[in-house]
């Protein structure tokens, strides 16, 4: 586990994203976006298990960088729907699809319920870290 976050970490990011000052936080964000497409701030909330004001504020400080963009959802003017602008797509597809195509080719030639079982262990690790530092399921103490 240590090496695979340990590879993860040292994904350069590509040149045109280097001036964004892009933090880790980011990463989970632009992954949902990228590969599940455009969603509200309250599903890209409900995914990274954190507040929709914490998914707002993200998602307003990305914006102003030219990042993400914001439109109204055409079948309900109320809700606003979060993307990556076209132009960042590449750049962002190219620097995190590499850990999509790596994850991929390891999990591809599993059976279904192999990926289930991996995909469960890696959970009982999140959890049982998150424990050991005193988080319930919920994430942080308050």
């Amino acid at each position: 586990m240590p090496r695979m976050v340990g590879r993860a970490k040292r994904m350069p990011v590509p040149d045109e994203l280097q001036s964004l000052a892009l933090a880790p936080r980011h990463l989970s964000l632009l992954s949902y976006l990228l590969f599940d497409g455009p969603t509200t701030v309250n599903d890209l909330a409900a995914r990274l298990e954190v507040a929709p004001t914490t998914v707002s504020l993200m998602v307003g400080e990305l914006s102003r960088k030219g990042i993400l963009e914001r439109r109204e959802d055409e079948s309900d003017r109320r809700r606003r729907i979060v993307s990556i602008t076209d132009s960042k797509r590449p750049s962002i597809a190219g620097w995190l699809a590499r850990g999509a195509t790596a994850w991929r080719q390891a999990l591809g030639p599993l059976t279904p319920v192999q990926r289930q079982m991996v995909v469960g262990t890696l959970r009982a690790y999140e959890a049982a870290m998150a424990e050991a530092e005193g988080e319930g399921e919920d994430g942080p103490p308050a």
